[in-house]
């Protein structure tokens, strides 16, 4: 400003700074910011929900296929197979759950612990979708145990009770 305008204002005195804008900008987060996020929260629970529609008429029916193809429609071998799965993939699942109890574990590493138990408990899962499930595919698979894998639902169901008993045991709880 000259010293010529005297109607002049020097407004450059009233303005924050670049570096003052800045500081402000970010203590206030934008809308579209928001917006952004929120759709992606949409989105995501749109792919779970559609994920889980997919597993759900998919997997029921092919874990007792594969059941099934094991079995080969004896009683007995449905008993012993029933009693291994329920046994093996509750009692290694747990006595691993078990270590998210020790404080050598951060936080990251007993979730990354957690979840391997979740995936390694895979088994008994898949045949509880069948039996307890209410999807077309899960009395697809139900049919399937009935006919081809007698013995087997019952089976792991003991299994399970006894290696979580027994887990429960080895971890001193």
């Amino acid at each position: 400003m000259s010293q010529d305008e005297p109607n002049a204002v020097d407004r450059s005195a009233n303005e924050p700074s670049a570096i003052e804008r800045s500081a402000v900008d970010n203590d206030r987060p934008s809308t579209s910011r928001w917006v952004r996020r929120g759709v992606m929260i949409l989105a995501a629970i749109a792919v779970a929900f559609i994920l889980y529609k997919a597993a759900a008429s998919f997997l029921p029916r092919w874990w007792a296929q594969r059941v099934a193809d094991q079995v080969d429609g004896g009683f007995t071998a449905g008993t012993l197979w029933g009693l291994f799965y329920g046994f093996a993939f509750t009692l290694i699942p747990l006595l691993l759950l078990f270590q998210t109890r020790r404080k050598l574990f951060s936080w990251k590493a007993k979730i990354v612990v957690a979840l391997v138990a979740v995936v390694l408990a895979a088994p008994n899962w898949l045949t509880l979708a069948v039996v307890a499930a209410n999807s077309n595919a899960a009395h697809a698979g139900e049919r399937i145990f009935d006919v081809d894998a007698p013995g087997f639902r019952w089976a792991t169901l003991i299994g399970a009770a006894v290696g979580a008993f027994i887990a429960i045991l080895l971890s001193g709880t």
